[in-house]
């Protein structure tokens, strides 16, 4: 850039108009490049906190973990059901099974047994 004294003429265009000048070509050749910091930007901050961002990826597997214990709770929970239903088939009836679900049914005991009381969030099945 050539500096000019205060009120000289450079080639018959006035001081003003060639500062002006100056500008305008410093501030287009600085907006490409604004352009790209911008879009670059915008990328980086999707890929952090954008719907399928680092932050999103960390919350499904979060997600993930949790509905496999679910999972794995619901599995256990009929694994129990189908061994106690297994002992109530018609084809394969057990005498005991049938025997603690009768009395289970029916709140009565055998003389002979002996009654182990326990509250009722310690329930055993």
């Amino acid at each position: 850039m050539v500096l000019h004294v205060r009120g000289q003429r450079c080639a018959g265009v006035p001081l003003g108009v060639s500062v002006g000048r100056e500008i305008r070509r410093r501030a287009r050749s600085a907006v490409p490049p604004l352009i790209f910091l911008l879009l670059f930007g915008y990328f980086i901050w999707s890929a952090t906190q954008g719907d399928r961002g680092l932050r999103a990826y960390a919350t499904r597997l979060e997600d993930l973990k949790a509905a496999q214990a679910d999972l794995a709770r619901a599995d256990a929970e009929v694994a129990g059901w189908e061994r106690r239903v297994a002992g109530l088939r018609a084809n394969r009836l057990d005498p005991d099974a049938l025997d603690e679900r009768a009395r289970a049914m029916l709140n009565l005991s055998d003389p002979g047994d002996i009654v182990v009381p326990y509250s009722q969030g310690k329930r055993l099945y």
